[in-house]
């Protein structure tokens, strides 16, 4: 079984997000959307509205959970048993972290590989600070995030 990983904070998740994991569906036999927690690093949304937001949105997709999770993502792969982990680029800056990300992660677990899918170029500029912004200056960032995601 072909299980990978999308790790993020998810804060919210954007319709770049969505994008890449429906584009990863037929990739896989299982997709598991981790939700990293940081105790050093203040979420914007509580992680139970960002749980359900992502269950609700991909509700229809049997293929797909979601899970939190706290420490490395490499060690969350080896419990879940995952040899994939997903991520998504839109910029060569994006590029450049992700594959050093991906060169320590595959030293630390060599059966993981990372997989890396574009994004589409409308979503290249949406990312979850941004939204975080529009709508803590009251702006609404309903376009950039899934139908199931309620910023209000």
């Amino acid at each position: 079984m072909k299980i990978a990983v999308f790790p993020g904070s998810f804060d919210p998740i954007t319709i770049g997000h969505e994008s890449i994991i429906k584009r990863a569906v037929p990739l896989f036999d299982k997709i598991i959307i981790a939700i990293g927690k940081n105790a050093d690093k203040k979420s914007y949304f509580p992680i139970e509205k960002r749980i359900a937001w992502i269950k609700e949105g991909f509700k229809d997709y049997p293929s797909i959970t979601v899970s939190e999770y706290s420490g490395l993502t490499v060690d969350f792969c080896k419990i879940v048993k995952a040899q994939y982990i997903l991520r998504g680029l839109r910029t060569s800056a994006d590029f450049e972290f992700e594959r050093s990300v991906g060169q320590i992660n595959k030293q630390l677990y060599p059966e993981v590989e990372t997989i890396f899918l574009l994004s589409l170029p409308e979503h290249t500029s949406i990312s979850s600070s941004t939204i975080r912004d529009i709508v803590s200056n009251g702006g609404d960032a309903s376009r950039f995030v899934p139908k199931s995601v309620t910023l209000i």
